[in-house]
């Protein structure tokens, strides 16, 4: 042990403490954990769901405007602002009761209650007539998903540590699938069985007036299925904390801090930091307002979710089958290679977007092109396909550099990045879609009212759109994108092949005014 000057006591790191073990993967003995890995990610992934079924919700409403979807963004920042409590989580816990079951027991019962509290007033918030209460919807879903990323701190620790060493690569696997499985029940079931179009169609024999399920129902529901299985974990899941079965005294909150900065002040950190906020800009357009463009252009929100439905199961079918390609040594050479596909793919959505309108209703004779939705599930699936192996190749390179010591507020403060350069984009890209646009009066048609932001709409006139935002920015993202690819490729191809101790801290085991 060497002691350092000042408040900390340093240990000597193995060099090898952080490289996954060259033995072969083999879940045997670890299936088990596996599948509970699966089903608290599941868990984590239903809040994600219906908060971002919320927007189609909400579009598909004629008095929703893009600015209104910018202020209910907010309610994806938790994820990328985690970082700020996730030392806490860490250092705060009842080690009889459990490092992480500390932590998870409380955040699933209040997510629970929470869905329970919005039942109790969504048909005030979210009517059928009127403006939704923006404002209010943002708080419930923004304090939701703060509960939701909270338990992805315990859980993204847990994974490393729960799972043998060898197979902390399916960590990733089990994010990817859980996630992607809970959004899409979500999603699915707020948006299909609430709507009274898609149950009379598919799902009854005689129609009738709403869904098979009302949004105020299916909320109670589920805040009750979050108590249950919360208390099923609870009972039925012992937690061994590995991390302090080698006489590592407990890390204190100020220390989970010190680390956090040291971290952060580590070269290696730093630019991979950088790289990772600025990665989703030449996608922002086509990942987060294309969808909302489709709605606009008369796609109905019932089919898109259906397709949506489709792309969840190709996700999580693809999460187990590159599992094995995003295992290896170099999970980022996989995500590198699908990055120009996904620029090209701007290109795609924005001329499919452009036609759309065309499409739908052939020649104004009132009938859809038997092309358009095999082409629009066609785009779908190349784009979540790419997206989905991107973000497992990224987990997978976050779990194999991070030390398991500190894995909650390690991988947090990767994913935390990761997730920022989502959040940060999906704000921006709605906000400036009217910023970049420009409207006029058809002319000799309408009056221009002063202070309406649409005065021909108001006018019951039309009005015309004589530039197009969606596009100035797809395009401005698409340049940007392709810079970053040729700036960032050569660094994250070394960053694979650097040796471990460019990524580890020395711990801290104890404060010196503590040992005095």
């Amino acid at each position: 042990m060497k002691k350092s000057s000042g408040l900390r006591v340093e240990l000597e790191i193995p060099e090898n403490v952080n490289d996954v073990a060259l033995t072969k993967t083999n879940l045997k003995g670890d299936w088990i954990n596996f599948f509970l890995l699966l089903l608290l990610y599941t868990m984590q992934g239903l809040p994600l769901g219906i908060s971002g079924a919320m927007t189609i919700l909400l579009q598909s409403k004629k008095n929703v405007t893009y600015k209104d979807q910018a202020v209910y963004s907010i309610t994806k920042w938790p994820f990328s602002l985690k970082l700020l409590w996730a030392p806490l989580v860490d250092a705060l816990y009842v080690q009889k009761f459990g490092r992480r079951k500390s932590w998870l027991m409380p955040v699933q019962y209040l997510i629970g209650i929470l869905f329970m509290y919005a039942a109790s007033d969504i048909d005030n918030l979210l009517p059928e007539t009127g403006k939704p209460n923006i404002k209010i919807l943002t708080y419930i879903f923004f304090m939701m998903n703060f509960l939701a990323a909270t338990q992805d701190i315990v859980v993204d620790g847990w994974a490393l540590t729960i799972l043998k060493r060898n197979n902390v690569g399916y960590a990733s696997t089990c994010n990817a699938s859980g996630q992607t499985i809970g959004s899409m029940i979500g999603s699915m079931v707020l948006i299909l069985f609430t709507s009274e179009e898609f149950c009379n169609k598919y799902l009854r024999n005689t129609p009738a007036v709403g869904g098979i399920v009302s949004v105020k129902s299916l909320f109670y529901c589920w805040g009750i299925i979050f108590i249950l299985v919360t208390t099923l974990v609870c009972i039925l899941k012992k937690e061994k904390d590995i991390v302090f079965e080698d006489d590592h005294e407990k890390i204190n909150v100020v220390h989970n801090y010190l680390l956090l900065w040291d971290i952060l002040k580590l070269p290696s950190i730093q630019i991979l930091l950088i790289i990772m906020i600025t990665s989703k800009i030449g996608y922002a357009v086509t990942d987060n307002v294309s969808t909302l463009k489709l709605v606009d252009a008369g796609v109905s929100k019932e089919d898109l979710s259906m397709i949506e439905t489709v792309m969840s199961v190709i996700n999580i079918i693809i999460s187990f089958v590159i599992g094995k390609y995003t295992s290896g040594p170099k999970p980022m050479s996989l995500y590198l290679k699908i990055v120009p596909s996904r620029l090209l793919l701007n290109i795609a959505f924005a001329l499919f977007i452009y036609y759309t309108p065309k499409l739908l209703s052939l020649n104004g004779y009132g009938y859809t092109s038997i092309y358009y939705y095999p082409l629009l599930i066609f785009l779908s699936s190349i784009q979540q396909i790419l997206m989905h192996t991107m973000f497992i190749s990224t987990l997978a390179f976050f779990s194999r550099i991070s030390d398991y010591r500190i894995g909650s507020t390690y991988m947090t403060l990767l994913n935390t990045f990761a997730n920022l350069a989502y959040i940060w984009t999906s704000t921006a890209s709605l906000g400036l879609i009217d910023v970049l646009s420009f409207k006029e009066c058809s002319p000799n048609k309408c009056t221009t009212l002063k202070n309406s932001e649409y005065p021909c709409l108001i006018s019951e006139d039309e009005c015309i759109v004589t530039v197009n935002g969606y596009y100035v920015e797809m395009l401005i993202c698409t340049i940007i994108g392709i810079i970053w690819y040729f700036a960032a490729k050569n660094t994250l191809k070394k960053f694979q092949t650097m040796d471990s101790s460019h990524w580890l801290v020395n711990l801290n085991k104890k404060v010196s005014a503590n040992r005095e």
